[in-house]
């Protein structure tokens, strides 16, 4: 009997403590849910993960926020809108975490961001590049990082113009940022150059690209120049097949994106210099802030930063700025917190707009190059984001009232 009280007894004392410990110590934590498609796009996912895990170190070993030590809990979103959804649910529901952030492709971003309209959670946008998630979709909840498609367009634009070429070509992956980059580039040198015609577009789906088929068929339009918004796998065919075919021979090419490391590497010595891009020459920044990122990264990762590096880093410090800022995990805290917020990044300070939630972070914008086997950025410059947005007034004319 003794024996017997003493068991139960143990059991009533252990249930207890369970009941008293558990929320004790998620009390003493502040999770973070994060998602993307890491298993869709590596190239660019796995450093952006190293990225926002070394700025996590760097905040715990600080102390952590409001005296609490920070834990993400990160999915897969699997790279569809719908998969995506179901994961932020779970963060929300299960995993009971403060925020979100995340997201990579366009459309997956636009899901999550609607998603966290309807829960009233705050989420950070780290990658979607569309310009919808802060305008014509934007809420009050959804902020974005990075520059749109809209922003890099806008920074390529004026060098376009001054070639004054008269028939444009246009490629691009159909999505929802492909199309977008689109429609920007369009209107944006049709303002600066009047008499631009467009005279051929290839709209191959994300992945799928035939590149032979595609490079023939612009290679008989016979544009004076080509302006394309391709990326990863679908721009190294189609940088192969327009070499090989002659395409860009004689003619200027502009590409959003390509040159940022994750896809500018794998090119090697078949970069085609000459393009204009927007991208990112990690080797030859030398500012005192990108100088002090750089040695942290590759102190803990023994490797080089990838754009993806910096969006992970800035997404992270982002969220831990609007925790701390708001001196809570409140929503509505966290979102006073950051309109407005200034931050310190490695590519230099930006703030998050308070008019649609933007941030004016900016990107480097130059000509690719061959050096010693490899593709590099020539000629660069840092474009600051808050000079490449249209006017206050377009902007609340396209952005739902909050």
């Amino acid at each position: 009997m003794t024996a017997r009280r003493t068991f139960l007894l143990g059991t009533i004392t252990l249930a207890i403590a369970a009941v008293f410990s558990g929320p004790a110590a998620a009390q003493n934590t502040i999770k973070i849910g994060e998602m993307n498609s890491y298993k869709n796009f590596p190239a660019f996912l796995e450093p952006y993960k190293k990225g926002w895990e070394l700025a996590l170190d760097e905040i715990n070993k600080s102390g952590g926020l409001l005296g609490k030590k920070v834990e993400v809990i990160s999915r897969d979103d699997s790279g569809t809108p719908g998969d995506a959804v179901r994961t932020a649910e779970e963060l929300l529901s299960r995993e009971n975490v403060s925020l979100l952030m995340g997201c990579f492709a366009s459309h997956v971003g636009l899901a999550v961001s609607d998603f966290a309209k309807q829960r009233k959670t705050l989420f950070i946008a780290a990658e979607p590049l569309t310009d919808q998630i802060v305008w014509n979709k934007g809420n009050h909840y959804t902020f974005r990082l990075r520059p749109s498609t809209y922003m890099q367009v806008a920074m390529l634009v004026p060098e376009a113009a001054k070639l004054n070429k008269k028939r444009w070509a246009i490629v691009y992956p159909n999505y929802e940022y492909g199309q977008s980059a689109t429609a920007g580039f369009k209107k944006l040198l049709a303002a600066k150059q009047p008499g631009v015609e467009f005279i051929a577009e290839q709209a191959p789906a994300l992945g799928k690209i035939e590149a032979g088929a595609v490079v023939q068929a612009l290679i008989d339009a016979k544009p004076d120049a080509i302006f394309s918004s391709l990326f990863g796998a679908d721009l190294q065919k189609f940088v192969r097949e327009g070499t090989q075919r002659g395409l860009f021979k004689d003619r200027p090419v502009f590409n959003l994106l390509a040159g940022e490391p994750e896809y500018l590497d794998p090119l090697k010595d078949e970069t085609p210099a000459g393009w204009y891009v927007t991208g990112y020459p990690w080797e030859q920044i030398n500012t005192p802030e990108h100088s002090k990122f750089l040695a942290a990264y590759r102190a803990k990762w023994n490797d080089y930063p990838r754009l993806g590096s910096i969006v992970g880093y800035s997404t992270m410090m982002s969220a831990a700025e609007a925790i701390k800022k708001a001196g809570s995990v409140d929503t509505e805290k966290m979102i006073a917190a950051m309109k407005g917020m200034q931050m310190d990044s490695p590519l230099g300070k930006f703030s998050y707009r308070a008019l649609d939630h933007q941030s004016t972070m900016g990107a480097y914008v130059g000509r690719l190059a061959l050096k010693d086997g490899k593709g590099v950025m020539v000629d660069w410059k840092y474009a600051d984001g808050a000079g490449y947005l249209p006017s206050d007034a377009e902007v609340k004319a396209m952005r739902p009232a909050e």
